[in-house]
């Protein structure tokens, strides 16, 4: 659903002019939509929530009744999740960790470090070495993985199957794992194998990636004969901004992981989406300030621009949105209103690339009304360039009438 919830789009045009633009979330149907994405999932894979994809912490809390723990990639994110949804398991992950980010990583008790270079692994043993505990500290090696040709062609982002900066190469995989299999890491255990290899993928080219993952990391544990309990297969589920309606198939994903951990009985399978889980719940809401006519072509500029929501910029697309029409006109002078049937939304920044939405389906769009950009509850505001101009930041709004 990308139209706005019916308790969306009542509090959207509740909200005072001088209130927007505004970040609503409808914590209802993003609780709704965990629980069905984890009945779709079988018992033995265990669902992380990618925390970068929106860490507000109304959406983490949310999600813990859903999720396993959650993906952190960097020290303020571990920082932040840990204090927004205390005590839950966390997986440090992410190229670059800091010495100071894994010391503080250690000190907060992660459960699993995504272990992204051999450096990495000798930084991390060289200080979970310091600690007075003898508990043992959880490692994932991540393994940047050759895959099938063809099967990332769909890809909308690919981190894995070629050059990147993301993981070890496979060449090096015989190095570290005697580095943690030769007795000289005893602080550290290793638990098994990362992957996350590419985002915007549909369920057979994900169940496909995971079944390669898991085939190679099988393969690695009868070569070195050692035992790997996890693999963990990544996010990576598409959201379709250009057929907003259709939603990943959940449903098909599941089944293709039941026949994989049935093929493999002595593996736990992780995945860990992001944007799949929450984009869905949130939508920005603002308000027409001008209709214009230029050049043949009309503008309807609103209230925020791509500072506040910098998806479409990033990923050149339209923005998907709801026209909630306003009657009430406040001026003595005539309504600025469209003339043509499709209108271009813009923002109110001093650059012509400030576009939400082209050739949006909107005749009739007056100044005054408001406009609901949906799937914005995922990789929005967080990943926004917020002061640029300075304008005012956007007010944020999580509905819940279970809470209420």
């Amino acid at each position: 659903m990308t139209a706005p919830t019916h308790a969306v789009r009542a509090h959207a045009l509740t909200l005072p002019s001088a209130e927007l633009p505004a970040y609503v979330y409808d914590l209802a149907a993003l609780r709704e939509h965990a629980a069905f994405v984890r009945v779709a999932l079988p018992e033995r894979v265990e669902l992380n929530y990618a925390a970068k994809a929106n860490p507000e912490p109304e959406i983490l809390a949310t999600l813990s009744p859903y999720v396993h723990g959650y993906e952190v990639s960097s020290g303020g994110e571990l920082a932040h999740v840990g204090n927004a949804v205390p005590g839950r398991p966390l997986a440090f992950g992410g190229p670059g960790k800091t010495p100071a980010e894994i010391a503080a990583a250690l000190d907060h008790g992660v459960a699993r470090f995504h272990v992204e270079s051999t450096h990495e692994l000798r930084v991390l043993a060289e200080l979970s070495a310091r600690r007075a505990t003898d508990a043992r500290v959880g490692v994932l090696l991540r393994f940047n993985l050759p895959l099938p040709d063809g099967l990332l062609a769909g890809s909308a982002l690919a981190m894995g199957g070629r050059p990147t900066p993301f993981g070890l190469d496979p060449s090096e995989a015989q190095e570290v794992v005697g580095l943690l299999g030769d007795g000289a890491y005893p602080q550290l255990e290793l638990r098994g194998v990362h992957a996350h290899l590419a985002s915007g993928l549909e369920a057979p080219e994900l169940v496909a990636v995971a079944e390669s993952v898991v085939a190679w990391a099988d393969a690695l544990a009868a070569r070195h004969r050692i035992p790997l309990a996890e693999v963990n297969v990544g996010g990576g589920m598409n959201v379709d901004y250009t057929t907003a309606e259709r939603r990943f198939d959940w449903a098909a994903y599941g089944t293709g992981l039941t026949r994989l951990a049935s093929a493999y009985p002595g593996l736990t399978l992780y995945i860990e989406p992001g944007r799949a889980l929450t984009a869905y719940c949130g939508w920005y809401v603002t308000e027409v300030l001008d209709v214009k006519y230029s050049h043949g072509e009309e503008f309807a500029v609103v209230r925020g621009g791509t500072h506040h929501l910098r998806t479409p910029a990033t990923k050149g697309h339209d923005q998907p949105c709801t026209v909630l029409p306003v009657a009430t006109w406040s001026h003595p002078w005539p309504r600025p209103v469209a003339r043509q049937n499709e209108i271009t939304l813009t923002g109110q920044l001093c650059t012509p690339k400030d576009i939400l939405a082209r050739n949006v389906l909107a005749p009739g769009l007056r100044a005054g009304d408001r406009v609901a950009f949906g799937l914005a509850g995922a990789y929005a505001w967080n990943i926004s360039h917020h002061d640029f101009l300075m304008h005012p930041r956007p007010g944020f709004h999580f509905l819940d009438p279970a809470r209420n």
